[in-house]
């Protein structure tokens, strides 16, 4: 079983333009779900709040802003430290995160080097999915013993 690429974080949480929270999150990594990227805040509790969306979004994200509806992100500075702003909207509700952009960078460069961009692909199991269907022998009407 491979090993999760994790990070933690304590992140801004925006309540306002003058006043932030902090709140304590975990980015986590999974070659075996190589096209996405989990944050879960508050880890520690009894009923933490995880959000999954694409990696390519994130890694779009440090760079330039991008993304519509429940998730957007975009680089910014505040205070003269660059920040990863994350936007997630829910039907309970929506919430202003900021990440330290040297941080996540950080992290995402070891999720690049665990699977490059392009080679997600190869991760699904799909080629060992489709050998195990291919082999199963077939019953006498013609179905598979899967």
């Amino acid at each position: 079983m491979e090993t999760p690429i994790e990070r933690e974080l304590a992140l801004d949480l925006v309540l306002s333009p003058e006043r932030s929270t902090t709140v304590p999150a975990r980015l986590t990594y999974h070659v075996r779900d190589p096209y996405a990227v989990h944050i879960t805040f508050d880890a520690l509790s009894d009923r933490p709040v995880r959000w999954t969306f694409a990696r390519e979004l994130l890694l779009e994200g440090v760079l330039r802003p991008c993304g519509q509806g429940d998730v957007r992100v975009w680089p910014a500075a505040v205070e003269g430290r660059g920040v990863v702003c994350v936007a997630l909207s829910s039907p309970a509700g929506d919430a202003l995160l900021r990440a330290p952009a040297k941080a996540v960078t950080a992290w995402l460069e070891r999720t690049l080097r665990a699977v490059p961009p392009g080679r997600e692909g190869g991760h699904l199991g799909l080629d060992e999915g489709l050998e195990r269907l291919l082999a199963a022998p077939l019953d006498g009407a013609g179905e598979t013993d899967l």
